[in-house]
């Protein structure tokens, strides 16, 4: 524990200091060193920040097992490039396995550093690169998962969206122009009528309107999660035509970089400088910066449909041709279904495949003749094209089996949950579930019909699992982001809330007869399937072992030290407490009855922020979450902050 007294605030942030210092993309010809002298041996920033400029991310859960984050513009990938991807994890055994996440690429994991600059070489041959995938750049640019196949489209947006993409990370070498921004940045490119990209969550979002007779795209401008906001995106009052679409998005980019907050990491996405010049003054930015006069929006847009979630087989606008969506439990994924992606797309379609923001895969350009084998694969066992109403629409973040910001257990627990939901309800049509380990959101529930949060809560005295609930959200046309409307329900008492809302709002009855025991129903029955080919699998949580009788003391000179007396005061509630420090000062006050809004309980997100009135503290982590200036005011995050004696909080 490192002790404190309220500290002074700095000029810049910890995070605008070492990339001050460093860039991140400065570790790239660093590489083949980091690989020879391992991870333990690497600069402590080098190892936990700096490798995210070029996709890999240090996992303080699995220390010496790495995740890195792919670049997949518009989610489309070949089947040999599956295959590559299957080659990396194979090696790592039950270590090794890749998730789609919600913005159309994968992350694979188990990843080890001697074994990088093999893997990006393989990379290089294969045309693949995670180059600027993670920090402050710019991420995967998402566009429709069917783009240049769906009938009704109105813009094929692929080459747009791959044309952004060269420019933010020269033509993937890397771009330094675009690698210190101020905050993390996310595009979406549409083309369709139903909104598949969310483009309300992007910080752009180019949607397809006519114009005076002209399609083009009105920009948004401005969507973002965060653990302390959720904003969506607003009108930029800009039309563009598809030439513009490129200039635009480098002089949004430049506007945003040079004059975004490097202060306070909490208030530096793009939202956040559009709202303190306004939207005319911002516009005028980026006209200036691009030298031109831009139109004024079109009235309207061509977000006119219900989103789709292309599961299951459709005709495409080629004669004779077909693309097959299969559903992909919470997105996981092993080398052996990888493997079998490539041969399926190669054997039976033109050697493509494509990811969703569902976290599924589709397989395009399937002949009528060769469709009826292609349904008679046996993967089609384990990725179904017509799953159940729930796990139709599941989707999930990591959660803390490999994530340290997650509170709670969150694909195998999703997995479960759903299963037992199907097994006792009939459930009329899809309802989107979105399942995020902690107030970061990267599982999207602010979008769902029912999104799931995670964070912590006492129970019988106890701090257990818990989540936040979230309803309302919608998607397609007219989207907007769901609110959130019960706070810290523990995760054992999850299933009868969720019972009780599928019945009175979703129009669910208990089943009159038992779910079938044969075919592609239950998700974790499609997991293991796969038991011949894969050792791994979904499985639920594992439940809580009672702790064996702990053995007699070691000797002091190796014990931890003991628990010191300590007194709280919270003077707005006038309760004074006599504790000790084993505890943090916000299960202190969950104990006391004294509320102090928190969320992530690891000092990342700061919601548990109170002032320091008197005494002192000592941090269990770094306080990641706490601005400069409210560290300089003399307020602390108390998730992670343990008394020293007496201390007097202003709660």
């Amino acid at each position: 524990m490192t002790s404190n007294t309220a500290p002074a605030a700095p000029k810049m942030n910890k995070f605008e200091r070492f990339k001050a210092e460093k860039d991140g993309l400065a570790v790239l010809p660093e590489l083949p060193q980091f690989a020879q002298i391992g991870w333990e041996a690497m600069d402590e920033t080098d190892l936990t920040q700096r490798l995210k400029w070029v996709g890999l991310f240090f996992r303080p859960v699995t220390p010496g097992k790495f995740m890195l984050r792919m670049r997949m513009p518009n989610g489309i990938l070949s089947g040999g490039q599956m295959r590559v991807l299957a080659e990396v994890i194979q090696r790592y055994g039950e270590d090794g396995y890749a998730d789609i996440t919600t913005r159309q690429n994968i992350q694979l994991r188990g990843i080890r550093i001697e074994d990088i600059p093999d893997i990006f070489n393989r990379f290089q041959h294969a045309g693949l690169t995670s180059v600027q995938s993670g920090m402050d750049n710019v991420r995967n640019i998402t566009g429709s998962p069917v783009a240049g196949l769906d009938a009704d489209e109105l813009i094929d947006t692929r080459g747009l969206v791959r044309k952004v993409q060269d420019m933010i990370t020269n033509n993937s070498q890397g771009n330094p122009a675009f690698t210190n921004l101020p905050r993390k940045f996310n595009i979406a490119i549409a083309g369709g009528r139903d909104n598949s990209v969310h483009a309300e969550i992007n910080d752009i979002a180019f949607v397809p309107a006519y114009k005076e007779g002209t399609l083009g795209f009105n920009v948004l401008v401005g969507g973002f999660f965060s653990a302390k906001r959720c904003a969506p995106a607003i009108s930029m009052n800009v039309w563009v035509d598809h030439s513009q679409v490129v200039d635009i998005s480098e002089a949004i980019l430049i506007v945003y970089r040079d004059n975004g907050s490097r202060a306070n990491r909490h208030q530096a996405r793009m939202m956040w400088l559009i709202e303190e010049w306004g939207v005319e003054r911002f516009r005028a930015a980026v006209e200036e910066q691009m030298g031109v006069t831009l139109q004024t929006a079109a009235e309207r847009d061509e977000f006119d449909w219900d989103k789709r979630d292309h599961i299951g087989v459709h005709t495409q606008k080629q004669p004779g041709l077909n693309f097959v969506g299969l559903h992909v439990p919470v997105g996981r994924l092993y080398a052996n279904d990888m493997f079998e992606f490539a041969r399926m797309a190669e054997v039976y379609g033109s050697g493509e495949v494509r990811l969703t923001v569902e976290q599924n895969v589709i397989i395009p350009n399937i002949p009528d003749s060769r469709l009826d084998s292609f349904l008679e694969e046996p993967l089609l066992e384990v990725f179904s094209i017509n799953p159940d109403p729930l796990a139709r629409a599941l989707v999930s973040c990591t959660g803390n089996q490999f994530c340290k910001f997650a509170l709670i257990e969150t694909k195998n627990r999703a997995v479960a949950l759903i299963d037992e939901l199907e097994d006792e309800l009939e459930v009329p049509k899809p309802v989107r579930f979105h399942w995020t380990g902690c107030p970061n959101s990267c599982g999207q529930p602010q979008v769902a019909d029912i999104g799931l949060m995670g964070t912590k809560t006492r129970k019988e005295g106890k701090t257990v699992e818990a989540v936040d609930l979230f309803m309302g959200g919608k998607v397609g046309k007219d989207a907007v982001l769901g609110e959130k409307i019960q706070k810290a329900i523990p995760c054992d008492e999850l299933k009868d809330v969720l019972k009780d809302i599928l019945i009175q709002q979703f129009g669910a009855q208990p089943r009159s007869t038992p779910r079938p025991s044969k075919g592609t129903a239950r998700l974790a029955r499609q997991r293991s399937l796969q038991g011949a080919v894969s050792q791994n699998g979904f499985a639920p949580p594992t439940p809580v072992v009672p702790a064996v009788e702990p053995p007699a003391p070691a000797p002091a000179s190796t014990s931890a030290p003991a628990a010191q007396p300590a007194v709280v005061q919270f003077a707005a509630s006038g309760k004074e407490i006599n504790c000790d420090d084993s505890q943090s000062l916000l299960e202190i006050a969950e104990a006391a009855g004294v509320e102090i809004e928190s969320s992530c309980q690891s000092g990342t997100c700061g919601t548990c922020i109170a002032k320091l009135m008197e005494g002192e503290f000592q941090y269990e982590a770094d306080p990641d979450g706490l601005a400069g200036e409210d560290a300089a005011s003399g307020h602390i995050l108390t998730c992670i902050a343990h008394p020293v004696g007496k201390v007097v909080l202003d709660a």
